[in-house]
């Protein structure tokens, strides 16, 4: 007796590209689904550096926020009718957060958004999205690489040319991350040999 082959149904795109309605109303669409430029975009299953990487800075970013700022994993930032990315992680401002059943954060309510490079979204993550998360006006980019060694994570920081609106690098941290903007953060990146 053979199985019978699976077949699945895979959404049709409409001729201009889906919408951020279509990518909160298309039914089955697989977790962490990103739109960029009208085209939706599946995630695959992550490294054990890029988990790791996520909640070390995560922590660190928990740790040191202000009051008035939250910070979000893996959550939908709309930064225009065609373009809803979910970096790995967002910091935003508190008065953004209105309910627990909420899906998505507007682009001017983000202060930071950080990715984490996986082999399948080098590209991505190293150009399209910074592009566009500046284009929107996010003030803060962090792009993190595993480096070295040792694989610990090394986070490129970004800060918005508001005259260009492009990013300009202000420092390539190894060891430890260490800002005053946009807010005051001590995190030792040689954690993640511990967890």
């Amino acid at each position: 007796m053979t199985a019978e082959p699976q077949h699945t149904s895979w959404p049709v795109p409409p001729p201009d590209g889906y919408t951020v309605d279509d990518l909160f109303n298309l039914p089955d669409l697989p977790p962490h689904t990103e739109l960029i430029d009208g085209s939706l975009v599946f995630v695959s299953p992550q490294r054990d550096f890029h988990t790791l990487a996520m909640y070390l800075l995560e922590a660190g970013l928990r740790r040191t926020a202000p009051d008035n700022f939250r910070v979000r994993r893996e959550m939908t930032i709309v930064l225009g009718p065609r373009n809803a990315p979910e970096p790995d992680l967002l910091v935003l401002r508190a008065e953004a957060v209105r309910s627990r059943e909420q899906t998505r954060y507007e682009a001017a309510d983000v202060v930071l958004a950080v990715e984490v490079v996986s082999p399948d979204s080098e590209e991505r993550d190293r150009d399209a999205k910074p592009r566009k998360y500046a284009a929107a006006g996010i003030p803060h980019f962090w792009l993190v690489e595993m480096a070295g060694e040792r694989q610990h994570p090394t986070v490129h920081t970004y800060e918005l040319d508001p005259v260009t609106k492009s990013y300009a690098i202000t420092g390539i941290h190894h060891e430890r991350l260490k800002l005053t903007v946009p807010f005051t953060i001590d995190i030792d990146l040689t954690e993640i040999d511990h967890m």
